[in-house]
């Protein structure tokens, strides 16, 4: 079992939910990022989604697509970010899971790229633009690194298409919660419940919710029928909201409101 999958049988036996924040890497800058990291873990994550910048990433919104832009233009690239997460992944006690678009797995060549990933203390795997049908291609030699592939369904998925997806995940499915990209949103939509439900009939995985979470009594609403909430876009605004200085303040102060409501 690997790590991901250990940690969500870890909380479900402590009758527990998982917190999952999403950082963008290199966001305002590298060095900002790896003081960022341990702080998410004091504010009370039970894992945590680290995005790799990408020039042109089609399921993330505004906030994201600004994050991902800032830190492109600090110069991020995946070969000064392996060694550096190398270095930095002691102090983290928590899986931590890659958001990365196919695009650049693809160019790294898969082999090369889940060797690296391993190396530098990479648990788990998101690819938003990853088809199923490419999908076997990854879960084997992923699997052969301890990397967790954990695939994503959306609102408009078929049962048959859901079902697909939960073959190939070794980690938790990613619920995306809204049709559209990544972003904050006023309220969830009313048939969340009934589409967790959906998915859950159809699968034994853990079930995470993403997409449009920007409060913690929304997280409190999802905790009652997903295993996990995933917190990207109102997180990355806090952060940027304010002087570089006190960022890792202001993002554990803001998960720690999540997990309280989560966890009451």
């Amino acid at each position: 079992m690997n790590k991901v999958a250990e940690k969500f049988h870890e909380l479900k036996q402590k009758k527990r939910k998982a917190l999952l924040p999403f950082l963008v890497a290199g966001d305002p800058d590298l060095a900002a990022t790896f003081d960022l990291l341990p702080r998410l873990v004091q504010g009370g994550a039970d894992l945590i989604e680290l995005g790799v910048p990408f020039s042109d990433p089609l399921a993330d919104g505004p906030v994201i697509q600004a994050a991902s832009q800032r830190a492109l233009a600090k110069g991020f690239k995946l070969k000064k970010f392996w060694p550096l997460l190398a270095e930095n992944r002691w102090s983290l006690p928590v899986p931590l899971i890659l958001l990365v678009y196919y695009n650049l797995v693809y160019q790294s060549g898969t082999e090369r790229f889940l060797q690296q990933a391993a190396e530098a203390g990479i648990n788990g795997l998101i690819i938003p633009d990853l088809p199923l049908e490419e999908a076997e291609r990854l879960r084997r030699p992923a699997q052969k690194y301890g990397i967790a592939l954990n695939m994503l369904v959306a609102p408009t998925s078929s049962p048959q298409r859901i079902s697909m997806a939960a073959e190939h995940t070794t980690g938790f499915i990613y619920l995306v919660s809204v049709r559209g990209v990544t972003g904050e949103r006023a309220d969830l939509p009313p048939d969340l419940p009934v589409l967790a439900g959906k998915v859950k009939k159809l699968t034994a995985l853990p079930v995470a919710v993403g997409f449009g979470i920007s409060r913690p009594e929304q997280a409190g609403q999802i905790a009652t029928f997903a295993d996990g909430i995933i917190v990207g876009s109102a997180l990355v605004k806090t952060i940027a909201t304010g002087p570089r200085a006190t960022a890792g303040d202001r993002a554990e102060a803001f998960l720690h409101r999540f997990r309280d409501v989560i966890d009451h």
